[in-house]
């Protein structure tokens, strides 16, 4: 009993320990830009050594201020709409996901956009539990000590446009040719048209799928009011 003890105190500390030194990074990171993210490290780990005139990975940082409010829009209208609301959970879109499964469906997923920031920057990808209980004091610490606008710039530099590609700067170039700054509304709309699985949907050769994706994207960045949605941030 004594040794349960002692190892259970050793495990606390641990946590608190952890817990500690996620909250000290999660302040920094409020300040100063990522360099890279898990999901980036990973990939450099395991992509396959890319032929001539190519990169192991596509990557660049831009500043809040220079990304458009049609990006920032298309992507809170495709995947998250009440990100100004919630504290990190959309409970609404939660409860949806578990009735859509008690009544035979797939348990599809309900993660903000904050949940995807803790996810791209700390933790590995997938479903599994272990995962999903990492995740959540991850982004409840990013939810408290960064404003939205920190937490949209963010993601907007780390999410995964394509197989090799993260962030709207790098995507931008890649699949459009020009800088981030000067992509409008039918580009921001393919932007996030692929953010489900990048490897599947493709900005280079945008399915049909894909595109009627887009199109309800922009559909419903006016039924949010346009730019001034964000004026909720």
């Amino acid at each position: 009993m004594r040794l349960l003890r002692r190892l259970l105190k050793i495990l606390a500390a641990l946590a608190a320990l952890l817990l500690l030194l996620a909250a000290t990074t999660i302040v920094t990171l409020r300040w100063v830009d990522p360099p890279t993210t898990a999901l980036m490290m990973r990939h450099w780990l395991i992509a396959e050594q890319p032929t001539a005139g190519k990169r192991r990975l596509y990557h660049e940082w831009i500043a809040g201020d220079l990304i458009p409010p049609e990006v920032k829009l298309a992507v809170i209208a495709a995947e998250d709409q009440r990100f100004p609301s919630h504290a990190g959970f959309d409970l609404v879109e939660l409860g949806n996901a578990v009735e859509h499964w008690r009544q035979g469906g797939e348990l599809r997923g309900a993660s903000t956009l904050s949940q995807q920031t803790a996810k791209n920057l700390f933790l590995w990808p997938g479903s599994d539990w272990l995962r999903k209980a990492l995740e959540a004091p991850l982004t409840l610490m990013i939810e408290l000590l960064w404003p939205k606008e920190r937490i949209l710039e963010v993601y907007l530099n780390i999410a995964q446009f394509g197989p090799d590609t993260y962030g709207v700067g790098a995507a931008s170039w890649r699949f459009f040719d020009r800088p981030v700054s000067t992509l409008g509304t039918s580009e921001a709309a393919l932007l996030a048209a692929v953010l489900p699985n990048p490897r599947i949907y493709r900005l280079d050769s945008p399915s049909l799928r894909v595109r009627r994706k887009a199109a309800w994207i922009q559909r419903q960045m006016r039924n949010l009011g346009g730019p001034s949605y964000l004026e909720q941030l």
